[in-house]
């Protein structure tokens, strides 16, 4: 057995063991236990400080999770773009295989709850369907492993699965979604790293929520995937009492890319069942966006995202940098407030004699327009 194997056979299993250590209440734990299993690998458990703590939020069972119990199961719709079990089918080139229930932690604000921490075993004889939809689809040419976590699978099973997607020819790029680089760096080892470089092009995209994650271990994990030639990208949640405020962000940003890992997503938080006390304001986000944008390089800037309910795919969120335009200019403000216009061209042979026209009358009314405009800009105060 391996070391990380070792260190999930003795993880926190169930609420019920923590009602000493966290001080639960063990009728609250019996219900959390039945809404929504726990697990927290010691590895895990050693980055909290204190209770409450931003680590401490995304991995022990809290009373208000019981709160929103009815709410949605499946909030992306994922089940209904499933055509065969384990593939969600949503974007046109792209396709999610889920090909196990388990990780390595079971975060408190997962929107797959549903379906993570059963204990129906995924073989490859149960993922033939999933083999054969993709197989089929010849539109799609990149894949993401997902679950669970694909890294809670053995080396073995892993390329038995790369192997097979690696069959089909129209299959260029192949990701990772996996959290074990955070949550149990330790499941990153030579081995694993000699074995994906097999199967290049291989992509991780990884998930760090808060500052603290990023540890000796961490990084190290981290790097031995970079120097084995995989991409490391990050996708974290923002969530309230966890990462809700831009000095954090910052900070996260930075120490990814000093790791070498590159800030890809912030999410806001989906409508998840049982963690609708981790949703922030879209305010918030849009505000730490707004002070990350010239605050830091811009290859630490992700992009803010709505994945957005029933099934509509991410949604970029942006500040707003453009306070107004016509046919001629846009006039723009930039990180510091700042107010700067930018000619455009236009396409004149699609512009008529009435449009001309109208054009010179609505540049009369705009000189008007933009100076109110831009007299009422607020700029913010700094914060933080």
């Amino acid at each position: 057995m391996e070391l990380w194997q070792e260190m999930i056979r003795q993880s926190i299993h169930s609420v019920d063991q923590l009602v000493d250590k966290f001080k639960i209440d063990r009728t609250i734990a019996a219900k959390l236990d039945k809404f929504f299993q726990a697990r927290v690998n010691p590895y895990y458990l050693s980055l909290i400080r204190y209770p409450g703590d931003p680590i401490w939020l995304q991995c022990v069972p809290d009373e208000k999770e019981l709160e929103d119990i009815d709410g949605p199961e499946d909030p992306l719709n994922e089940d209904d773009m499933s055509p065969v079990p384990n593939i969600t089918h949503r974007y046109p080139d792209r396709a999610l295989f889920l090909v196990t229930s388990q990780c390595g932690l079971y975060c408190r604000f997962c929107t797959r709850k549903r379906k993570v921490g059963n204990s129906n075993k995924i073989s490859l004889r149960n993922l033939e369907s999933a083999f054969n939809y993709l197989a089929q689809h010849t539109e799609i040419s990149d894949v993401i492993l997902s679950g669970g976590d694909p890294l809670m699978h053995t080396d073995a099973m892993l390329e038995k699965i790369l192997m097979r997607l690696r069959e089909i020819k129209h299959i260029q790029v192949i990701r990772l979604g996996t959290k074990m680089p955070c949550v149990l760096p330790q499941r990153i080892t030579p081995k694993l790293c000699n074995m994906l470089k097999k199967y290049h092009p291989i992509y991780v995209n990884t998930h760090f929520n808060h500052p603290w994650e990023i540890t000796p271990e961490s990084t190290k994990a981290c790097n031995m995937l970079s120097d084995a030639g995989i991409p490391v990208g990050n996708q974290c949640v923002l969530m309230k009492g966890v990462n809700d405020n831009a000095e954090t962000m910052r900070e996260l940003m930075k120490g990814l890319l000093a790791i070498r890992v590159r800030p890809y997503y912030i999410y806001q938080a989906d409508l998840t069942k049982g963690a609708n006390h981790f949703r922030t304001p879209l305010e918030v986000g849009l505000d730490i966006m707004d002070k990350l944008r010239g605050h830091i390089s811009g290859l630490a800037v992700p992009q803010f995202v709505i994945d957005a309910p029933g099934g509509g795919g991410k949604i970029p969120m942006l500040p707003n940098y453009v306070i107004s335009r016509d046919e001629d200019k846009i006039i723009l403000r930039n990180y510091k407030y700042n107010i700067y216009e930018y000619p455009d061209v236009r396409d004149e042979s699609k512009v008529t004699s009435r449009d001309a026209y109208l054009r010179k009358q609505k540049k009369k009314r705009k000189v008007y327009d933009e100076k109110e405009m831009i007299a009422n800009i607020k700029v913010p105060i700094a914060n933080n």
